[in-house]
């Protein structure tokens, strides 16, 4: 790879694509994306090592890493996590109808470029670097790659606002989703948030939390550091229960979770409920000083409301008790806002080499985002606290169509746009 533009890239800088994060080093690699102990933790090596290493984000299931690398002299200064995927799995960004309308008009859509954590819908920088610079040419680097590329389709997922538009300006299209998240005003513990909310939240609640205690059940939290091999163990069989429950396949295994366990404990705090002797569910979360994680839940015994209790409340008791200023809830979810969340805006973007294509996604889009705003006073009609004034947000964006909603295109020839379903 030469640069932005063909020769363009300064003399003393250099773009290589990397395949294994070996190459680079988990030192070399966390000075770049990990920096400090509150950036995201999803980008560390530890955590996308884990990944490629146990298998889960390899060539052999459909993600081969093909991150884009700025180098500097010898420093390295920009790096995009880069995928060549063959299917759509693990992105929560849908694509499906586009990729069926592909087939149907006798094209491949896939492989396609994906630039994203795998099986994380959580925002977080996708063009990392070290200035405004490197930014900018990493962004063009990027198109450029995808451009030459040969295959369908682009498409970045979850990237700050800020590189969207930059994006944006190259030439993709934008999209938007939503998530829920809650945001801590300096709680001084649970009831005093309770206190905030509209009364039957406030209630029901309470009454959630008293049928788990009522069914006899303990629930304690586990920092990373204390989790034993069979803490582990268990919650990986919870995990995989839960995709079972739904006839579906776990994207991660249990060497991934022990891997992670090892390499990076101090991000990771496990839920674990107790009936009797008996463990029964559990709960996994990641932190940073400023923000909680909501990630992955798992019962093996069905107890009402335990999920919200590990998923949600202990969580949520986490964050006041440590000044966590944010707890994402990750991917669906308007059942969350009567637990205190409220929506927050979410960005994608995307470029497809077919121009007929391009077109029918780009008024398709432009539809969707026409809607967003009929949802946006649909969900303030419902916010969960007690006066708009004491109402918490998380950012200064509102909201956008569940992004949990496959919402989608059906073949589109020039001139006309795709239909989307919700």
């Amino acid at each position: 790879m030469n640069g932005s533009d063909g020769a363009s890239l300064p003399s003393n800088y250099r773009m290589r694509l990397v395949a294994d994060l070996s190459e680079i080093g988990a030192k070399t690699w966390d000075r770049l994306a990990f920096p400090d102990a509150n950036a995201n933790p999803f980008l560390r090596y530890a955590f996308l090592a884990a990944l490629h290493e146990t298998g889960r984000a390899s060539a052999k299931t459909g993600w081969k890493p093909q991150f884009i690398t700025l180098w500097r002299d010898r420093d390295l200064v920009g790096a995009c996590p880069l995928y060549e995927k063959s299917h759509s799995y693990g992105e929560y960004v849908f694509d499906w109808a586009w990729a069926d309308a592909y087939q149907r008009h006798g094209l491949p859509y896939y492989p396609k470029l994906l630039c994203a954590i795998p099986f994380t819908p959580v925002a977080g920088p996708r063009l990392l670097a070290t200035g405004e610079t490197e930014r900018r040419l990493l962004a063009r680097a990027l198109v450029q790659f995808a451009r030459e590329s040969g295959l369908s389709s682009l498409h970045v997922l979850y990237p700050p606002r800020s590189e969207a538009l930059d994006l944006e300006a190259l030439g993709l299209l934008l999209r938007e989703g939503v998530q829920f998240h809650w945001t801590n005003t300096g709680y001084a513990d649970f009831e005093e948030f309770l206190a905030s909310l509209e009364q039957k939240k406030r209630k029901n609640i309470r009454a959630e939390r008293r049928k788990v205690k009522e069914a006899g059940v303990v629930v304690r939290r586990i920092p990373g550091e204390k989790a034993s091999d069979e803490d582990w163990r268990f919650f990986a069989r919870c995990y995989e229960s839960t995709y079972r429950a739904h006839h579906s396949t776990p994207y991660l295994n249990l060497a991934f979770f022990e891997r992670i366990g090892r390499e990076m404990p101090e991000n990771l705090v496990l839920v674990l409920a107790e009936k009797g002797a008996t463990p029964i569910a559990s709960a996994l979360v990641v932190v940073t000083p400023t923000r909680l994680y909501g990630r992955y839940w798992g019962e093996l015994a069905h107890v009402p409301c335990l999920h919200f209790e590990c998923a949600y409340y202990q969580p949520l008791e986490l964050c006041i008790e440590r000044g966590i200023r944010t707890f994402e809830g990750g991917a669906q979810g308007e059942h969350k806002m009567a637990r205190g969340f409220l929506p927050v805006v979410t960005h994608s973007a995307h470029w497809l080499g077919h121009p007929a294509f391009a077109n029918a996604v780009e008024e398709f889009l432009a539809r969707e985002t026409r809607g967003i705003q009929h949802y946006v006073d649909e969900l303030r009609e419902h916010n969960p606290f007690r006066t708009s004034s004491e109402a918490r947000s998380s950012s200064g964006d509102c909201v956008a169509p569940d992004e949990a909603s496959p919402l989608g295109a059906t073949a589109p020839s020039p001139g006309k746009a795709p239909g989307g379903t919700t």
